[in-house]
């Protein structure tokens, strides 16, 4: 593998944890994609919670405690901060208004 080569696949998580200079282990799958799913738009009532129902296979119950739970990891802190700060701004304001 060359340099550059070695290079992009470090960008891209693509180095398996123990690998690649000592680096961080990469978020879980599961957790990349409950962050994609999070990071989307929806178009109505009942959409994100069919969604995780079906792209993920768990409840949207489950959805939302793993999702807290990302908030306050560093590695998914790390693999998509505008998602992970705008979720805990809205957690913050919504613990302050209470």
């Amino acid at each position: 593998m060359t340099d550059n080569a070695a290079h992009a696949d470090q960008r891209n998580g693509d180095t398996p944890p123990g690998e690649g200079g000592g680096r961080e282990p990469a978020l879980a799958e599961r957790d990349r994609a409950v962050l994609a799913v999070e990071r989307r738009s929806w178009p109505g009532p009942g959409a994100k919670e069919r969604a995780i129902r079906e792209q993920l296979g768990i409840s949207p119950v489950r959805y939302y405690q793993l999702l807290n739970a990302l908030l306050d990891d560093p590695l998914a802190l790390a693999h998509d901060p505008v998602t992970v700060n705008r979720l805990r701004r809205v957690r913050d304001e919504k613990r302050t208004r209470r």
